[in-house]
Order: C-alpha cells, then structure tokens, then sequence
C-alpha cells in the first residue's frame, strides 16, 4: 500500500507470528464466530455472509458476493462494505493466534469499483506481532482468487480479554451470549471485532 501511515508499521523489534498448534487447520472453515455478526453472522439477513477459511501459516482467505443491498452507486458496492469484508477477514486472523484482538486502525484503498453479484475473493495475513499490537494485511479481488485487486488494507488489531466486550456491549446481547448452552458458541461470541 503506498502512503501506509505511521501506525501500522511494526517497530523494528516486533516479531514474526506464530500460528498457535491448536490452530484452525488449513483449508478448514473457521464459520460464524456469533450468529449476529454483520460479517459473518447467518442472522443477518443482509449480512455480508462472509465464508473465511485457514490458510498456511497465519493466512486466512475469504469470499462473499456483494448482494443488491450492499450498493452504494447504482449497481456498485458500497465502499463502507467493501471496508467491513476487509475487517472482517482480517479479524479471521486472529483466530491462528488463538487471541481475542479488535481493530485498533484499518487503511483502505480502493482500487477498482466491484459490481452487485461480484464475487470478492479476500487474501490476509499476519505480518509482524509487537506485544497486544497485531499487524496485517489484505486484498480483494474480482474474477477469481487471482483476477485483480479491487481493494486492499492495512491494519493494526489490539489483543483485548473478554472483558472488553462485557463492560462495552448492550447488556442484552452480552447476557443472551453468556447464557447460551454451548459453550463452544458462548466463547466464540466473544472472539473477534466488536
């Protein structure tokens, strides 16, 4: 990205990341962390139902195709979604670290304009971790995972504890989430960007 600010160069003594061994495997789909989630929540009913799988390493790809109610011009995306897909995916990462992180800073470049009913093949990795800072990256592009890029972004996620989100969040959606039987989907609630 040309023109990347300050923010979200890592210092000189951050450190490579390290996928966690209990890690959502390769190719695996990591799914719905929380089922109202405006990316990835199937209880969204215009919700990007964004799909991210594992990659190698600490990557993660992603797809979804911008609906009629994701325009912004006439028959275009709008570039508010075409952000929240990037966050989305870019929050995915976090996962491979097994840590609950959210978006501290996201810089966005739209390169191309994307249709309704394209789509959008998302590409990000982990670059550098400083501390709770987690630096990434990611691309978008049409036609195909390797068609060209239509969008890009760099960001800066801060690792926080669960606690973040229970002192932040409406207590009635922090309450239905803690409640919930499954512990597998009370904690993955919790689990990526407020």
């Amino acid at each position: 990205m040309s023109g990347t600010s300050a923010a979200l160069k890592p210092p000189a003594d951050a450190v490579k990341p390290v996928r966690h061994p209990e890690a959502p495997a390769p190719g695996e789909l990591l799914g719905t962390h929380y089922e109202h989630c405006f990316g990835c929540g199937d209880g969204q009913p215009h919700g990007l139902h964004l799909q991210a799988r594992a990659g190698e390493g600490v990557r993660v790809t992603a797809e979804f195709t911008v609906k009629a109610a994701h325009q912004g011009a006439p028959g275009l995306a709008h570039g508010g979604v075409l952000a929240t897909a990037l966050d989305e995916t870019l929050g995915s990462l976090n996962w491979l670290l097994r840590v609950i992180a959210v978006t501290g800073r996201l810089e966005t470049d739209f390169v191309r304009p994307v249709p309704v009913d394209t789509v959008l093949h998302l590409d990000a990795e982990i670059t550098a971790v400083h501390g709770r800072k987690i630096y990434s990256r990611a691309t978008g592009r049409i036609g195909g995972p390797d068609g060209p890029v239509a969008v890009r972004a760099e960001a800066l996620f801060i690792e926080v504890k669960v606690d973040h989100f229970i002192e932040n969040g409406r207590p009635a959606e922090i309450q239905a989430a803690m409640a919930d039987p499954d512990q597998a989907k009370r904690v993955r609630a919790f689990e990526v960007n407020p």
